[in-house]
């Protein structure tokens, strides 16, 4: 199918599917080789937490930046360009051979992580009129960023002895082209705003009632997946006395419990309200976080986690399958907003997290999942009861 054609929704999923597998690579890579690669470049624990904050800042600013250029000129520029930083970010580090080097590729790394995220989620979105099935196929999507996201450390774990750290990372670049290579080919929806958004019409969308409060609503679900993420394994080591192994299972199990959640999903939204599912798995996320810390044994413990993989999952593609309805013509610049605001809520939350735990214990790290996922609920409730606009 060529540029003049008529577009195809399948094809242009399958290139959104792709791209968020690249955007699920560039979320899990760091975490996958720092072990090796902080060995080979020998930095300490305070450089690599730099790392991650200039990987997410530069993300932060390319996704609030972002939203009002693919309302003006389409989605194939972004799926085009995309690509090809994150391709040239892995093999920067797959060769980094300074420190300075490697910040250098993280910082490509995420502005081409930012794009693909904010692109990929946009497309989606815009397929879809309808708000069940545009929630249902946004939950698909995010079933890619998972495989993507378990890509790196599984082949790291599995073929790290066969391949060595640089073959891996150069797969994972040919791999995160496939998007950018299916876009020459396909013909994609106009843009939505061609005239261009202007600044004082971003700040207008801004401040529109649904859109702040479903923008905090992702700060504290952003936060908790961030939280969950990265110190479900610590609590599980610590309180639980779970091995490093057993602990590394569960986290897969609960990566997978997102994933086939998400397939569910797909399916079961095109019946059930976006609203009902939000307010659902905000309570049950909040009651597997209690469960975990309550628990007296490693078997509790990991019944909780695969409860908080299933509980989790639903909230993030269903919030923005929801404001996507409202408001199709500015898809881009809304969803901007939405994903720049949860991107601080998953840099502070665990900053927040992590100090708790550093002087109460783990447990009490985990309990701002709880208080968020109430949040989320009230959040919701509140989001249900604003009077609708005309939708635009």
């Amino acid at each position: 199918m060529m540029n003049g054609s008529r577009p195809r929704p399948t094809w242009l999923s399958a290139a959104s599917y792709a791209g968020m597998f690249g955007f699920g690579i560039v979320m899990a890579l760091l975490g996958a080789i720092l072990p090796l690669i902080s060995a080979r470049l020998r930095f300490d624990l305070a450089e690599a937490g730099n790392l991650f904050l200039a990987m997410n800042a530069t993300m932060l600013v390319v996704t609030l930046a972002l939203g009002p250029l693919l309302d003006r000129f389409g989605i194939r520029p972004a799926l085009l360009i995309a690509p090809l930083f994150v391709a040239a970010a892995l093999m920067l580090v797959a060769n980094a051979n300074s420190f300075a080097a490697l910040v250098a590729a993280v910082v490509l790394l995420g502005a081409g992580g930012g794009a693909l995220n904010q692109a990929t989620n946009t497309l989606i979105a815009d397929l879809h009129e309808d708000s069940r099935r545009k929630s249902a196929a946004l939950n698909m999507l995010g079933v890619f960023f998972g495989f993507g996201a378990l890509f790196v450390p599984f082949t790291i774990g599995s073929l790290l002895a066969q391949m060595g750290l640089t073959a891996i990372l150069y797969l994972a670049a040919a791999l995160s082209l496939v998007p950018a290579a299916m876009s020459v080919a396909l013909a994609f929806p106009p843009p939505r705003r061609s005239a261009g958004v202007p600044f004082s019409e971003v700040l207008a969308l801004a401040r529109r009632p649904l859109v702040v409060v479903f923008a905090i609503l992702l700060f504290f679900e952003s936060g908790n997946e961030f939280v969950l993420g990265g110190y479900v394994t610590t609590y599980l080591t610590r309180s639980l006395g779970a091995s490093v192994n057993a602990a590394s299972y569960l986290l897969a199990a609960y990566w997978a419990a997102i994933m086939l959640e998400r397939v569910i999903l797909s399916r079961v939204l095109l019946r059930v309200r976006g609203e009902t599912l939000i307010l659902a798995s905000a309570l049950g996320v909040a009651a597997a976080v209690a469960i975990l810390i309550a628990a007296p044994t490693l078997v509790g413990g990991a019944i909780a986690v695969v409860l908080l993989g299933f509980s989790i999952a639903a909230i993030f593609p269903t919030v923005l399958g929801l404001a996507g309805t409202e408001y199709a013509s500015h898809s881009g610049t809304v969803f901007g907003i939405l994903i720049g605001v949860a991107l601080t809520g998953g840099m502070s939350l665990p900053w927040a997290a992590g100090r708790i735990a550093q002087s109460r214990g783990p447990g009490a790290g985990l309990s701002i999942v709880i208080g968020s996922a109430l949040c989320i609920f009230a959040l919701q409730i509140v989001a249900g009861r604003l009077p609708r606009e005309k939708r635009i």
